[in-house]
């Protein structure tokens, strides 16, 4: 049975544990909690989850204007939890990737594009060749941070064009979460971190100008921001490639980075 809620505080304790079983699978519905938690999402919210008897066996967030996001609830689950949405506008759904392709199959909805990405758990990490140095990020750095966090979401995933990106920036900034890799005194690359929860973090974003690429940059801040990471107490690093993204995909291998999964966000054609 699924029951929902649009108050965070109503969501019960045995469903944040639920998804704390299996922090790595579930490590964005985690991070979008603890958002939730601090104030980052407060407008129209949707939380659900799903019981069998006493027990919690999935759960569902939904921040507009992104699309529903998924747990690693039960494939079967699926169907009765489109249903239940139906009657709400859902412009897309994220997740692990057979859980979004059952939802897209059971709403009935048109895909109109979507990202595939594949998550990465890191194994052992290893030194890349450095060049450079690595800072923090602080409050100066917002018009910098918030003109690269969206050439970053234009480029890799597929709602950016629906986001006010700005309230995160500062954010994450206020957080410590960005970190910026520099030569001759200029920035040339920022990377992001989690702060950890339970002892879990995920890098991302990664970025580098596409004039400044091919130089070893992004491999130096996803490096950085994971060390930064490490040094706040996370010991299990986690992070999603683009799988459209070759380049990406390689580098962070080389970082000891290790393949655990595939996810799509799919975008839905809007109904007319």
């Amino acid at each position: 049975m699924w029951t929902f809620t649009g108050d965070f505080e109503n969501l019960p304790r045995a469903a944040q544990a639920w998804l704390r079983r299996d922090p790595v699978r579930n490590t964005v519905p985690i991070t979008v909690l603890r958002g939730m938690g601090e104030g980052l999402w407060n407008r129209d919210i949707l939380l659900g989850w799903l019981t069998e008897g006493a027990e919690v066996t999935g759960v569902v967030l939904h921040t507009p204007p992104y699309p529903v996001l998924l747990s690693d609830l039960p494939v079967g689950a699926v169907p009765s939890l489109a249903e239940e949405l139906r009657g709400r506008e859902v412009p897309g759904v994220s997740g692990p990737l057979a859980q979004a392709e059952a939802f897209l199959t059971a709403s009935g909805r048109e895909e109109k594009g979507r990202t595939s990405q594949r998550l990465y758990r890191l194994d052992g990490l290893r030194i890349p060749r450095l060049e450079g140095r690595v800072r923090s990020g602080g409050p100066e750095d917002t018009e910098p941070a918030l003109e690269w966090m969206t050439a970053f979401q234009a480029e890799a995933v597929a709602h950016s064009a629906e986001r006010d990106l700005e309230p995160q920036v500062k954010h994450r900034l206020h957080q410590g979460e960005l970190v910026f890799w520099e030569r001759d005194g200029r920035a040339v690359a920022m990377a992001g971190f989690s702060r950890p929860v339970g002892g879990m973090s995920r890098i991302g974003p990664v970025y580098t100008p596409p004039e400044l690429r091919g130089r070893g940059h992004g491999t130096a801040v996803a490096y950085a921001a994971t060390r930064a990471a490490q040094e706040a107490g996370a010991h299990l690093l986690l992070l999603f490639t683009d799988l459209a993204n070759p380049t990406s995909n390689s580098i962070y291998q080389a970082l000891g980075y290790r393949p655990v999964g595939d996810y799509a966000a799919i975008m839905f054609t809007p109904d007319r």
